[in-house]
This record gives structure tokens, C-alpha cells and sequence, in this order.
């Protein structure tokens, strides 16, 4: 039997797996991928990193010839980086938000994916946030506090703070992934909801059951608010003091995205003051030093940035980073992470975000 030349050969050997870089370090490697996930990823590519620890730069450079997928909490690949990954289809970012130090317009330019994991986070930071209303609106934690002192209100309805979800007006700064997943959890409750959202309204977007109107309107008409916007550099404390002056008294306001989108300050002062009821998951400096005023603070729930911190509650991301990868490689269009765009990155990764 003649033998096959090597060319033959070749073509009859199974291809390679498509190479993904996976430096995903300050997230753990068990924070986002189930153990199903993380072995359907394996199969389906050849994976370098993937270590609990910061993967050397050089390390990850070194790798870019050969690599098709870049998956990292912080990403950082300018001109020459890109210009040493030919293959390179998609970076996703596992931190949250869109990050400086990608050369988005080259990506653009090249058809290279740019894919953010915000919507992993929106099942349980949603949850957060109907359990900060609930707890908020119902003054479970004052009274919890007042039992331990012993001086709490038995039966007491505490009409001026305290209400019920029920057929509620609940207003959203923000009305993305997160607010549109309250929606969804809110609904046995039938409230009103009023919405401020500048891109979904520019983009003609409606909503069954949402109003979608000016951000006064939603600050002055709503007992419950949830500030729940992704932070860019036009929205910086966009819930100014003057706005948070105009805030009727008794409301409850709830800040489960960033800090960056209010003024802290005049928050915090409101609710000492007795005006208003704060919750919050965000800050503007985290950690929040020990000594800091506002850990004595009345009128508030703090909570420590635990939003999306519990078991299995990233384990969402690690889904959709397997989703769309097959996606990509099977040449499908559907994406179930966040596509960076023209029209939105821009305004996301320029100028100064607070950290909160």
C-alpha cells in the first residue's frame, strides 16, 4: 500500500484547539466558572493560565502569536500588543466594566470582540437590591437595632419611614441589565416604575409597566430609587446635592452600582438629617476606613460591596464567557456578555471613575 505523502497526512490529523489566554486574577478561577463550565471550556480550548495568581505579563505576551481569546479581569493590549495576536477574535473582561488600556479602535477596525461580563452580575446584584428595598422600606434593620437596645416599637406602623412594595412607585437611575432584572423580580409586588435612562430613551426603547421620563421627575415622584446606571465620565455624582435637596422626605434610596453616580456626602448628610432612607452596597473609597463618620451614621444600611458575593453568584459569567466563545467559533451572532461599541465605549473608559 503506497504510503500517504505528509501533506495527507495533515489534513487527516484533528485540528488544534483554539488557544485562550485566561489571566482572570483578582477573581478566582472558582468564583466564575462552575466545575461543568470550566471542563466544557477546557475541551472546547486550549487554555494557558488559569492560575489564582496574577499570570506574568510577559508570560501573557508571549502567548499572543497563537491566541485567539484573551480573558482577564483588566486587560491591557494597545497597538503592539494586537499587532502581535494576528488570530485574536475576542478579549473579554471579568471586573465588571470596560477598561482603559484596550485600543478599542483598532479592535473595531480588525473585527476583534471586546466583551464585558456585566450582565453575569445582574441576577445577583438584583436580588441585593430588592432585599436593600425590602429591608429599607420595611425598617427591618432599624428595628432590629432598636431590639438590641431595647427600646424597639412593637405594631408600630413608623409611618413617616417605613412602607410596603406593594403597588409602590419605584423609580430607576440607570435601567440596564440590573434595573430591567429588578423589573422582573419586582413585578409580583405591581409597582409603578419610572425610569431614567438617557441611552434607552435616545434609542427609543419601551418597557411594559415603565415610564421612562427626566431624572428630576424620577427623584421627586418615587418613594424608592435605586441608583443602578453604569458609571462614565458625563455622569460623575449626576445625583447632585441640589437633586438630592429636591428628594421628597421618607424616601428610600438605594445606590447598588457605583458611587461615582451621586454625591455620597450629601446623601449621607440627608440621612442623618432624618430626611431620607439610604442603602447602600458602594462607596467612594473602599475599603471604608475604620474611623470614618458615616459607619455611625442613622437613617442608613450599609453593606460592603457584597452585592454579587455569594455562592455561585458570578458563576453566571463563566456560562456566558462558554456561550459566546462557541458562539464565536461556530460563527453565531448571539452574544450573551455585553459587546463593547463605538457609540458607548468611549464614554465608559474616558475620564476619571471613582472606584466606589
Amino acid at each position: 500500500m503506497r504510503r500517504m505523502t505528509a501533506r495527507a497526512a495533515n489534513q487527516r490529523l484533528p485540528m488544534s484547539k483554539p488557544r485562550l489566554i485566561l489571566d482572570q486574577h483578582f477573581r478566582q478561577l472558582e468564583e466564575l466558572f462552575s466545575p461543568s463550565a470550566y471542563a466544557a471550556l477546557d475541551a472546547l480550548c486550549d487554555i494557558h493560565g488559569g492560575v489564582n495568581w496574577p499570570m506574568p505579563r510577559a508570560d501573557v505576551v508571549a502567548r499572543l502569536p497563537e491566541a485567539q481569546f484573551v480573558i482577564a479581569a483588566e486587560p491591557a493590549l494597545e497597538q503592539s500588543d494586537l499587532d502581535q495576536a494576528p488570530d485574536l477574535r475576542a478579549i473579554i473582561e471579568v471586573s465588571g466594566r470596560f477598561h482603559t488600556g484596550i485600543d478599542y479602535d483598532l479592535c473595531f477596525e480588525r473585527g476583534i470582540e471586546v466583551l464585558s461580563c456585566a450582565p453575569g452580575f445582574r441576577r445577583s446584584v438584583a436580588e441585593m437590591a430588592l432585599g436593600l428595598m425590602i429591608a429599607g422600606g420595611r425598617g427591618i434593620v432599624e428595628e432590629h437595632e432598636r431590639f438590641r437596645a431595647g427600646s424597639e416599637r412593637w405594631l408600630n406602623d413608623n409611618t413617616e419611614t417605613d412602607f410596603s412594595l406593594y403597588g409602590q412607585t419605584i423609580g430607576f437611575v440607570g435601567f440596564g441589565s440590573i434595573g430591567q432584572e429588578c423589573l422582573r423580580l419586582l413585578r409580583p409586588f405591581a409597582p409603578r416604575i419610572r425610569a431614567f435612562d438617557p441611552w434607552l430613551q435616545s434609542a427609543g426603547a419601551s418597557f411594559d409597566g415603565v415610564t421612562l421620563c427626566g431624572l428630576q421627575e424620577v427623584l421627586t415622584t418615587c418613594r424608592c430609587i435605586v441608583v443602578a446606571a453604569t458609571p462614565t465620565e458625563d455622569n460623575y455624582q449626576l445625583v447632585s446635592r441640589d437633586l438630592i435637596d429636591l428628594i421628597p422626605r421618607g424616601t428610600l434610596v438605594v445606590v447598588i452600582s457605583r458611587a461615582h453616580l451621586v454625591d455620597f456626602d450629601a446623601l449621607v448628610a440627608a440621612a442623618e438629617d432624618g430626611r431620607i432612607r439610604l442603602a447602600s452596597d458602594v462607596f467612594p473609597q473602599e475599603p471604608v476606613p475604620k474611623r470614618a463618620t458615616m459607619r455611625q451614621a442613622e437613617n442608613v444600611i450599609w453593606s460592603p460591596h457584597r452585592a454579587a458575593a455569594v455562592d455561585g453568584g458570578r458563576h453566571p459569567i463563566g456560562d456566558m464567557i462558554l456561550h459566546d466563545v462557541q458562539a464565536i467559533l461556530d460563527g453565531r451572532a448571539e452574544r450573551h456578555l455585553q459587546a463593547a461599541s463605538p457609540d458607548t465605549v468611549h464614554k465608559i473608559t474616558r475620564g476619571p471613575l471613582a472606584a466606589g
